[in-house]
């Protein structure tokens, strides 16, 4: 067996000769200083750095060098390998100051430049009355319902025991829907929710209905072509005026103020008898005040209409059993939103100006 060859020369290894391994660190010294960006430094690491550079090919070539060679080799090769580490740490440290002073500049903010900021808009106060109203029944233990807004003609006025002939079906306060004799129209009014819901549930029924409504009115100060209301409706046994008076006189007091009651007079609807219409008790001067602008005086405002379900109308929607009896009562939001914040035209409410709605918040 022969020993080791200890007359190796490592010159006769091209990688590590000396001028080959300063060739490689001039190089890499040169790349790295053109080196304009983070980015770019990064993409000459690999080619420099790498396992496939050329001082990582010379370092491996110190394996195959004998005991005698091997330090000397890898003292050179290591002490160039460390002038790239450094020139690249160092090149990447310049390179991150330059770019945090670009952001500094480019990115800066002017916090004394005046901005125009978007105004937030506003809940409607026809949604905050209308969320109050459904939140004093829903606390009375009744349910809201809902129906279409484009309703069957059977259902807006023959079951409500409005005749073919009734002044209301004529043209001047009714949209209806094309073409001619379709039977569909714009609900005038949010009835027709309670005769599909006496249709689709047995008694006991005892349901609030809000939703908008049509005729056709022209705006002005007072009136509207779409205007909102609220209905009630309670089928029970044993049902009397007296429920009525006092459902109406718990609501009352929790929308206007404790102690504010109603008042019925004698009226007619085709849909109700006996039938009433509703007058609430003045919440700012109870009567008192002769020049009120309220109530003129009178210590009363006229609110809607009510009355004991009209035989006929619960013979229409299937109750037929003499043991239940049943009221029902309507009020227009509009109108509620007008007397309870002295709002004088009704275009302030259909506009949609968002300082109109802005002044109510976010509770009525």
């Amino acid at each position: 067996m022969s020993g080791p060859n200890t007359s190796y020369d490592p010159v006769e290894v091209a990688a590590l000769e000396p001028e080959a391994i300063e060739q490689a660190v001039t190089a890499a010294l040169a790349a790295v200083a053109a080196a304009a960006s983070l980015e770019e430094l990064k993409s000459l690491r690999g080619a420099h750095q790498g396992d496939k550079s050329p001082l990582a090919l010379a370092n491996r070539e110190i394996g195959a060098l004998p005991p005698s060679a091997k330090a000397e080799a890898g003292k050179r090769v290591g002490q160039a390998r460390g002038r790239v580490a450094s020139a690249f740490t160092a090149r990447q440290g310049e390179l991150e100051v330059e770019r945090d002073n670009r952001i500094l500049v480019e990115e800066a903010l002017d916090v004394t430049v005046p901005v125009t900021r978007r105004r937030s808009g506003a809940r409607h106060p026809i949604s905050l009355v209308t969320q109050r109203v459904e939140d004093i029944f829903v606390a009375m233990g009744w349910e809201i319902a809902e129906g279409p807004e484009v309703e069957a003609e059977w259902l807006n006025f023959d079951a409500l025991n409005l005749g073919q002939d009734h002044p209301a079906r004529q043209m001047q306060d009714t949209f209806f829907v094309e073409p001619e004799g379709s039977g569909l129209v714009l609900r005038t009014h949010t009835s027709p929710v309670q005769i599909r819901t006496m249709l689709r549930e047995d008694p006991p029924i005892y349901v609030l209905c809000p939703g908008k409504v049509f005729r056709t009115d022209d705006l002005d100060a007072t009136h509207t072509p779409v205007f909102h209301q609220f209905e009630g409706l309670v089928v029970d046994e044993g049902i009397t005026m007296a429920h009525l008076k006092g459902s109406l006189d718990a609501f009352v007091s929790r929308l206007f103020g404790e102690g504010i009651v109603t008042r019925l007079r004698p009226s007619y609807f085709p849909f109700t008898e006996p039938s009433a219409e509703i007058d609430c008790q003045c919440w700012i001067c109870g009567g008192t005040n002769p020049s009120c602008r309220t109530c003129g005086g009178t210590g009363w405002i006229e609110v809607g209409g009510c009355g004991m379900v009209n035989r006929r109308v619960l013979a229409a929607a299937g109750i037929t059993d003499e043991k239940y009896t049943g009221f029902a009562f309507g009020l227009g939001i509009e109108r509620s939103l007008m007397l309870r914040h002295g709002v004088g035209d009704m275009h302030d409410i259909v506009e949609g100006d968002v300082r109109f709605s802005a002044q109510f918040g976010m509770e009525i």
